[in-house]
């Protein structure tokens, strides 16, 4: 699991080594540590770290070892990797189609985020829609495409998908 937590040590050398050490105890590997000299509050120093562990059961003696060596956590977080998709879709689009869709493939593949904009009706009775989506793996990203094309198809819409990973 990759974790990113904003932490607060006391501005006294060796407290950063202090916060950062425990993450290699408990099998950890830091991926990056921002050392906020100038983010101060009650006289300790902001650091912002980003690192990978195995499991949940290490976050959480490594939370119970930084509360013991007096770092404060203010904020904690799962950081996961998503896969954008985008697409500008131009045609006869049915707002309440093009949702339930979308509704079908979120619950379906795991999207992280959705949005969707929907122009209003042109006078040829074409409107557009804008999707932006993140998903959770990239096998997912390609089936989400597959479903979206095959739409489009059915329905003789233009697809013009974003550029991604």
């Amino acid at each position: 699991m990759r974790v990113n937590a904003d932490l607060y040590v006391k501005d006294v050398p060796g407290q950063l080594v202090a916060a950062l050490e425990p993450v290699s105890v408990m099998e950890g590997n830091i991926v990056g540590v921002v050392h906020h000299r100038d983010q101060v509050m009650n006289d300790r120093i902001g650091v912002n770290i980003t690192f990978e562990l195995l499991d949940s059961e290490r976050l959480d003696k490594l939370l119970g070892i930084w509360k013991d060596r007096d770092v404060r956590v203010s904020r904690i977080a799962s950081v996961v990797e998503t896969y954008p998709l985008d697409y500008l879709l131009i045609g006869e689009i049915s707002p309440s189609r093009l949702e339930e869709i979308l509704d079908e493939v979120k619950d379906m593949l795991g999207m992280e985020a959705l949005d969707i904009r929907y122009s209003s009706v042109m006078e040829s009775g074409s409107r557009t829609a804008l999707i932006n989506a993140k998903l959770t793996n990239r096998e997912n990203l390609r089936k989400a495409e597959d479903m979206i094309a095959s739409m489009v198809q059915e329905k003789g819409i233009v697809a013009v998908r974003g550029l991604g990973k």
